[in-house]
């Protein structure tokens, strides 16, 4: 067992108020180490040495940001192994994934905001000719619309990808110049640990960058209300999103949100349904489901519902399931009992809802871990809870439609959320089409790839803002414009 962390307030490393919890390999039960539970004293004295931090940071110039960004890229690829590993005992994931998904991404996003940082940040605008009146003589008036750092930035981050999810945070809101306050999800928060070393050895200055862990509410509520906190960004839960939005509201904190999906796919009859299994079979690969953009309520048509089940069935079937260190495995754990037991739930509502379970449905045969077995219900409707409410874990829904375009628009669009949907044609003038009226952030068109460059978030209840690319350096930033005489 590795040894127990403290938080990083400031620049020291500080012993907790509440003592250490251990944290839990979901594959087998055993403690992985021990994090910090912060009091709520020490969550407003993270905050307020990042505000004490903010002035030197915000003038530091951009290619030393920059700088200190790849530095640490550097120290994250440097320990990359261990690092992998480490992710993986947290979180359950499979090596491959842990080493790409993860800690991987983590490293590309750092590289990719130090580049940000020296991104231009401010734009000239069409001189406005102004004719005399109240306001003075005629005259021509320049303008600059210019981006400066929020302030002080609470990152609350998910359990799903303690790499990429807190680096996707964490490195645009640095490039900007501002100072964090990060608060890991209670789950996984070694590796976000981790990442602060790697922060602190490439010469982070103190409060720049703060960490603080708990599993008591009042650890995430102190991160949120605290008065030297200018913008929370998260990742987790409607929910909880809601309860931090109402918060934020009462001093109009700026918030970016990135909350829950229950991303539709719809499938034509003339698709190709060896592609849209394969895509839509990600859902149960990455993360074991736990995953916001997957597409777990397929739309297919009556014309190729029997066939495309029989193909997701056999897909399903040759997905191992099992130890995420072996050789071959495919599907892990879920997070924690807890969430297991959330799973199961919906699989058995689906079940009472009048649903048919064609392949999981049972708990797999383990003597340790946190497994839920690939589940696809069929026979389902637009009304059931298990179609409408996210899951969260490697359970799919299959809803069939017999009309045009527009039925199947209409059923994709009848949800509370919009992240991600996904549509499937070989009539990509149609798919086209169609992806412009789904009520989503995102639309993948014949594919379930990501372009890191786009814009992500969320329509409806999925979500504040968006992030990624250079919108994340946009994110992180307020708008300024400066106006003079010309």
């Amino acid at each position: 067992m590795r040894a127990p962390r403290n938080l990083l307030i400031g620049g020291a490393w500080v012993e907790p108020d509440h003592g250490h919890y251990d944290v839990v390999d979901p594959a087998d039960e055993t403690v992985v180490g021990q994090a910090p539970e912060a009091s709520r004293q020490q969550v407003h004295d993270a905050a307020r040495a990042a505000r004490d931090a903010f002035e030197a940071w915000s003038r530091t110039p951009p290619r030393e940001r920059a700088a200190l960004l790849d530095r640490a890229a550097d120290l994250m690829e440097r320990d990359s192994e261990a690092n992998t590993e480490l992710a993986r005992a947290e979180t359950g994931a499979t090596t491959g994934t842990a080493r790409g998904m993860q800690v991987a991404v983590g490293v590309a996003r750092f590289r990719r905001y130090a580049r940000g940082a020296v991104e231009p940040a401010e734009e000239g605008l069409v001189p406005q000719v102004n004719e005399a009146g109240p306001m003075g003589r005629a005259g021509v008036v320049g303008a600059l619309a210019a981006r400066r750092p929020v302030g002080v930035v609470t990152c609350v981050t998910s359990y799903n990808n303690p790499w990429a999810n807190p680096a996707g945070k964490v490195a645009p809101a640095l490039a900007m110049g501002n100072t964090v306050v990060v608060k890991p999800a209670p789950q996984d928060p070694l590796s976000v640990y981790r990442m602060a070393d790697a922060l602190q050895e490439a010469g982070a200055p103190p409060g720049v960058v703060n960490v603080v862990s708990g599993v008591r509410v009042e650890v995430g509520e102190a991160a949120v209300d605290s008065a030297d906190v200018d913008m929370v960004s998260f990742t987790g839960s409607t929910a909880v999103g809601q309860r931090i939005g109402e918060v934020c509201g009462r001093s109009v904190k700026r918030q970016l949100m990135e909350l829950g999906g229950k991303g539709a796919a719809i499938v034509f009859g003339d698709a190709d349904l060896d592609a849209a299994v394969a895509g839509i079979g990600t859902t149960y690969a990455f993360y074991s489901g736990q995953i916001c953009t997957a597409p777990t309520r397929v739309l297919v048509h009556r014309s190729v519902h029997d066939e495309f089940v029989a193909k997701l069935t056999a897909y399903i079937g040759r997905l191992k399931v099992g130890d995420p260190r072996a050789p071959g495995t495919v599907v892990g754990p879920v997070i924690s009992a807890a969430h297991r037991e959330r799973v199961e739930s919906y699989i058995d509502l689906g079940r009472k809802e009048g649903a048919r379970i064609v392949a999981g449905g049972e708990r797999p045969a383990f003597d340790k871990g946190f497994y839920v077995a690939p589940t696809l219900l069929t026979d389902c409707t637009n009304d059931m809870r298990v179609v409408r409410e996210e899951i969260f874990g490697p359970v799919v829904t299959v809803v069939p439609y017999d009309g045009d375009e527009d039925e199947a628009v209409a059923l994709a669009n009848d949800s509370d959320y919009g992240l991600i949907d996904y549509v499937w044609s070989g009539d990509v003038a149609r798919a086209f089409r169609v992806a412009r009226r789904l009520r989503a952030g995102g639309v993948g068109v014949n594919t379930v790839a990501r372009n890191m460059e786009a814009p992500f978030g969320g329509f409806k209840r999925s979500g504040v803002g968006r992030d990624v690319g250079s919108y994340a350096l946009h994110a992180y930033s307020e708008l300024q414009s400066i106006v003079w005489p010309g």
